[in-house]
């Protein structure tokens, strides 16, 4: 029996799946959870070896039988984390992640070093937005000087893991794209923002090199010892967790439109050339399938319901229980939910903001449905930019924990009017990665499968789990969303006051 694994390294766990391709079945799973560091000035940090141990952790949770039958891997990561390296490997600081707003400034700095954001559109495909690696570096420069002083290879958090199991330093189109250095339409790294970012350094001498979907590496023998694996396994190039959970949502071929419910928020789709914005309105990343995939990133999704139901100490299964017996609208309560700043609308400095409370409508239930809407209504945000634009989609294909979520998957469904589907497998970032590790191996031994091809065969949609819209609560939406609205347009004046 051969096994595919998965492994997706996100903000809130590890998470492993081991899928058996010829049964096309998920035949284990495990998670290890991670902490975070945060700060008050927006910082968002993790220690790289929390990840390492994650995945052994993971990995011991498997039985022996399993671990030994897998015959090839791929890691799924979260983006823009900035992974410093000195010149022997050793990791020099913690990693500042995605969700890290501190470097916001620095982001202007880039762009205004170049002619401003449409110049750095028309060199890269995409501005400078708070979170993209970019920004750490100069950050990294002036708050941790010694670190920038020592500093020898720069990877992403996926980019680590590889190099962990591998050996080998190298980057894949889809994650690297995410850096803000490259160009988008070329695949190649843009000369002009790396002397932007350090005008007195060759940032290129810190970047591995890119590599193709679909290539291999050998894992280390004493690395796939420590984890019970064949020193024959196969490490594949894995992905950002967007470009992986295209995969695992079928979102590999044009028309199809994939939404990830997880701490952060992303709408994404495929495309066979670049999709960019003149204005910067979506991130115009690459795929790591060989195509495109302009993508919609909210900074805070199940961030904001599980804050919620922290602060009134239940639950998130408690919250879904609870909901039922609110409305949409939540009785006239608005959560602008930017807990940790905002990259959709970009509102990197914002905070979160319950806005309509009276002395009635302040309930556990209703503070929580109001928490959903205001996720549910930032993405929608987005996705009126995917509109505006003239891309038209039929159907939304839910991934994430989230996805979970009865009352969430309606709520998709009526907000954006449109059916939603639900992959077999829920975690469409660790099942990307499996299937890509999958199609890596068979490209290696010259089989000619293409990846649309595996992916149409393996990712199935659980048809007993879709949702079709409620055309009064179409309606009802319409006009919360427009309130929704009103209360951002108020709040971005205040941002930039």
């Amino acid at each position: 029996m051969s096994l595919y694994a998965g492994i997706d390294a996100g903000t809130q766990s590890i998470k492993l799946l081991v899928y058996d391709a010829q049964s096309r079945q998920v035949v284990a799973t495990a998670s290890a959870p991670l902490e975070l560091i945060s700060g008050v000035d927006g910082s968002r940090e993790q220690l790289a070896s929390w990840w390492i141990d994650g995945v052994h952790a993971c990995f011991a949770q498997l039985d022996a039988s399993i671990r030994a039958s897998i015959v090839a891997i791929a890691v799924s990561g979260q983006q823009h984390g900035f992974v410093p390296l000195g010149r022997d490997g050793e990791v020099l600081a913690p990693v500042k992640l995605w969700c890290d707003t501190s470097s916001a400034h620095e982001c202007q700095q880039i762009m205004q070093a170049v002619g401003g954001k449409r110049r750095c559109i028309e060199l890269a495909g995409n501005p400078i937005l708070p979170g993209y690696t970019a920004s750490k570096l100069p950050w990294t420069r002036h708050h941790r000087p010694e670190v920038y002083r020592d500093l020898a290879v720069i990877l992403l958090p996926h980019d680590y893991l590889n190099f962990y199991l591998t050996g080998e330093r190298f980057m894949e189109a889809g994650d690297a794209s995410g850096t803000g250095w490259l160009d988008v339409r070329t695949r190649q790294w843009s000369p002009e923002l790396l002397a932007a970012t350090d005008p007195d350094r060759d940032l290129l001498q810190c970047l591995p090199p890119l590599v193709e979907p679909g290539t291999t590496f050998s894992i280390v023998p004493t690395i796939a010892d420590a984890l019970g694996l064949s020193h024959a396994v196969r490490i594949a190039a894995g992905g950002g967790d967007n470009m992986m959970a295209a995969i695992g949502t079928g979102c590999v071929v044009p028309d199809r439109l994939s939404m990830s419910l997880g701490t952060s928020g992303t709408l994404f789709a495929y495309a066979d050339r670049p999709v960019v914005d003149a204005n910067g309105s979506w991130a115009a990343f690459c795929s790591s399938s060989g195509g495109w995939l302009p993508l919609i990133c909210t900074m805070n999704c199940t961030v904001a319901t599980e804050t919620i139901a922290r602060l009134f100490d239940f639950s998130v299964g408690q919250g879904e229980a609870m909901i039922g017996a609110t409305s949409p609208g939540a009785a006239g309560l608005t959560l602008l939910p930017f807990f940790n700043g905002e990259r959709t609308p970009n509102l990197p400095d914002a905070r979160a903001s319950m806005l309509g409370m009276d002395l009635r409508n302040v309930t556990p239930a209703n503070c929580y449905r109001a928490a959903m809407e205001g996720a549910t209504y930032t993405m929608k945000y987005g996705y009126d930019a995917f509109a505006a634009a003239g891309l038209e989609f039929d159907t939304i294909v839910l991934t994430g924990g989230g996805s979970k979520s009865a009352a969430w998957k309606q709520m998709i469904a009526d907000v954006f009017d449109l059916p939603v589907e639900v992959p077999r497998q829920a975690e469409g970032a660790a099942f990307g990665a499996a299937l890509q590790a999958l199609w890596s191996q068979l490209r290696e031994k010259g089989d000619g499968t293409t990846l649309p091809e595996l992916v149409a065969q393996h990712a199935a949609i659980d048809l007993s789990l879709s949702i079709r819209p409620d055309p009064v609560r179409v309606d009802e939406y319409q006009m919360h969303y427009a309130r929704f609205l009103r209360h951002l347009e108020a709040v971005r004046a205040l941002d930039a006051a």
